[in-house]
């Protein structure tokens, strides 16, 4: 199943995190600007004391002596020195350079910085946040990182799918462009199969012709065999799925196959029912009815939700979570999430929120944005960057923006759709927790809603850029996440169509370092070149310089 919970568990790296610095932060109390004041001046009072020290020690020390003695060596040497000197250091910061480039595409990160702040900084004192205490934040996180990077690029079914014939297929006929990729198509006839086939299929011959209709790449070939399921057995609940899916080209036309469906599921589930204990068959038959009806009622209620029917989806939704609580891989509650939110019931919302954004639950872009919604709907309205800029942060506006640095950091992608930078486009059948597909997904059916609020979206756009600034390699470290997945791009790009230009953002930026050895290495070399080429006259600069 390309459903799972392998990377959203990954969100319990956010364990008790510490409060996020927010690009809009409080002014520092008098007890704090002191304490700063006397730690900058501590290493400018040791400075002048070394000064002193060594001013008193200059005569045993004969440091006039010393001093002549390495003005005569300088003086003594010829050209031939500087030629070899320059070249061996030119030699040695290239060697360096291209170490340093290897080291930082391999692992994501600098050598030297890593050393300096994981070695050297414990030697110069610094141990206030190199070493994490056991079962701090950022050790659990270190220890998420490790147990997730083979399931970071996880790819999830999308809970608000469309409609395939009524709404993807209609797209094609007004743009002539396809909106689902073969990747994307092939993950979901894998869904199918796993959903709705079982290994006692051969007893009942319209669910053999199903599952050769399942495995079908050509839609006609698809609906064809879902007919020829409908004469052998007119109780066919999966042939009545593939019509409404493939066949139907409006919500009208696909609810009434659904509901169809629906009859013919519910008779085959009770049945399921009295014979699951006889044996493992018809416990696997048992599993693989559950999980049509659930599809159905599923589908139903998004049928509800497109025609307007709203509470009644929001019945349906409620039901299925209530009666089959295990099935919580299809995240029917971001379906019931963005009814709500329709439905202006924000109480309603954040009592599911209550339930399923928990740490030990997988997160999403839906559970995090509409966390940030609920908070940010509070303030959004009498929110002035000027104003807050001059007063300071309320307690209730210092929430609000940690919630849209936690959302910006689950998914960097959503505020550039929510605040209409990007185009968007149908969102696939098929989402990366974290990628650009999500982000699609989410922004598609919730931008109405940051919308109807007033100013959420100005608030949004004043506060999400921050928090790149605060994690300055979002690939390599988070702060209230594991670190940002790196094969995002790659997954993306196979799920989404070809006409969509990918957002890659975080762009993964050098490091300092290597900026610095590039620049060491080309000003040595300049250096050898030249005294190469004139010796005599960098000679001349280099005992003037000594």
């Amino acid at each position: 199943m390309a459903d799972g919970d392998g990377l959203g568990e990954a969100a319990s790296a956010a364990t008790s995190p510490p409060a996020p610095a927010t690009g809009l932060s409080p002014p520092l109390g008098w007890r704090e600007r002191l304490r700063a004041g006397l730690a900058g001046s501590g290493a400018s009072l040791w400075f002048v004391a070394g000064l002193g020290l060594l001013y008193a020690l200059r005569v045993p020390l004969r440091l006039c002596e010393n001093l002549a003695a390495v003005t005569g060596f300088f003086n003594s040497l010829t050209p031939k020195f500087y030629v070899a000197l320059t070249g061996t250091s030119s030699l040695i910061s290239g060697l360096i350079f291209i170490f340093e480039w290897w080291y930082f595409h391999k692992h994501g990160t600098s050598f030297i910085e890593q050393v300096s702040i994981s070695h050297l900084r414990t030697l110069m004192g610094g141990t206030e946040n190199s070493i994490s205490e056991p079962g701090s934040p950022s050790s659990n996180r270190e220890n998420e990182t490790s147990r997730h990077n083979l399931s970071e690029c996880k790819v999830w079914r999308n809970p608000l799918n469309l409609f395939r014939g009524a709404e993807y297929r209609r797209y094609t006929w007004v743009t002539g462009k396809e909106p689902l990729t073969y990747y994307d198509m092939n993950l979901s006839a894998q869904d199918h199969q796993t959903f709705f086939t079982c290994d006692t299929d051969f007893l009942r011959p319209s669910d053999t012709v199903m599952q050769k209709a399942w495995r079908e790449r050509n839609p006609p070939a698809r609906i064809k065999a879902a007919y020829q399921a409908l004469e052998l057995n007119n109780d066919c609940a999966t042939a009545y799925v593939l019509l409404a899916e493939e066949e139907a080209t409006t919500i009208v036309d696909a609810e009434r196959l659904f509901k169809q469906a629906l009859r013919a599921g519910e008779a085959i589930y009770r049945r399921s029912q009295q014979c699951q204990h006889q044996s493992p068959q018809h416990e696997a038959q048992l599993r693989r009815d559950t999980n049509v009806l659930v599809y159905i009622k599923r589908r139903l209620a998004m049928c509800a939700r497109k025609l307007g029917r709203i509470r009644e989806a929001v019945k349906i939704m409620r039901e299925l979570m209530k009666e089959f609580p295990p099935l919580t891989m299809l995240n029917i509650h971001e379906n019931l999430l963005e009814s709500l939110l329709e439905l202006q019931a924000y109480a309603d919302v954040q009592a599911v929120l209550a339930k399923y954004d928990d740490i030990s639950l997988p997160k999403s872009a839906a559970i995090c944005y509409t966390a940030a919604l609920l908070k940010t709907r509070t303030v959004s309205d009498k929110f002035s960057p000027e104003t807050a800029s001059r007063r300071g942060l309320s307690t209730a506006e210092i929430n609000a923006v940690e919630a849209i640095h936690r959302a910006v950091e689950f998914n960097p992608h959503v505020p550039k759709y929510l605040l209409e930078m990007k185009s968007l486009i149908l969102p696939p059948e098929h989402i990366l927790k974290r990628g650009d597909s999500e982000a699609i997904a989410y922004a598609f059916f919730h931008l109405q809603h940051w919308k109807r609020i007033e100013g959420a979206l100005n608030l949004l756009q004043c506060t999400w850029e921050g928090t790149f600034r605060m994690i300055p390699y979002p690939l390599e470290k988070g702060h209230l996440f594991y670190p940002y997945p790196s094969c995002t791009e790659t997954a993306d790009r196979e799920l989404l169509p070809a006409f969509h230009h990918v957002s890659v953002y975080p762009k993964k930026e050098l490091p300092f370092f290597i900026h610095f050895t590039a620049g060491l290495c080309s000003s040595t070399a300049m250096i050898a070149f030249l005294t190469h080429q004139f010796p005599e006259i960098m000679g001349v600069f280099a005992k003037a310089a000594s």
